[in-house]
């Protein structure tokens, strides 16, 4: 096993791991809310933001597909030893973790069904740096409007024409996170 493998988590897993998870809470249940996650470490090109994301929402019953430049030894290793996850395909993952263009195209990931919404997948997009500009966003957690730097929005708009199912997405940015749930009203601006 490689020594990246064994470091990188929580050093305080209670008060990490809460922290971390009120901050996910917090991006997913307030769309274009840009939150700071922090306390874990992954090889690259993992971000904080993404690792901490991980840590809290997956475990050894959570599968986790890696796309593109994030699906290395390492990065499988690390998976392994942290969170005990199986990596997978895109089917049948509940977590994916990548940049936009190796997510793509998204029809791959599960949209859930209509007797259970709830087996969608997340998809954790990591990005180059998030804003609170570009795409106007609305809806359920938005008292008016908000903004969100997205690397597109048509898939958006057709993923949020899929509700109840639909995929929830986590945008990274080094330590930085925002949530965009499948019922966020995404228009182009």
């Amino acid at each position: 096993m490689h020594a990246d493998a064994l470091s990188g988590g929580f050093i305080n897993a209670p008060h990490d791991a809460a922290h971390g998870f009120r901050a996910a809470l917090n991006a997913l249940s307030r769309p274009g809310r840009i939150e700071t996650i922090t306390g874990a470490r992954a090889p690259t090109p993992v971000s904080p933001a993404a690792a901490t994301l991980m840590l809290v929402l997956c475990d050894p019953e959570t599968p986790i597909h890696l796309a593109g430049d994030h699906d290395t030894a390492d990065i499988r290793a690390w998976i392994a030893f942290h969170i005990g996850a199986p990596v997978t395909g895109p089917e049948p993952a509940a977590f994916a973790l990548g940049t936009w263009q190796a997510l793509s195209p998204l029809h791959r990931f599960s949209i859930g069904s209509a007797e259970y919404p709830d087996r969608a997948a997340t998809l954790i997009v990591e990005t180059a740096t998030l804003a609170q500009t570009g795409a106007r966003l609305s809806g359920p957690g938005i008292e008016t409007v908000a903004y969100l730097s997205l690397p597109e929005t048509q898939a958006f708009q057709d993923n949020r024409a899929l509700f109840p199912q639909g995929l929830d997405f986590f945008l990274t940015a080094g330590d930085q996170i925002a949530g965009l749930p499948r019922s966020t009203i995404v228009e182009a601006m």
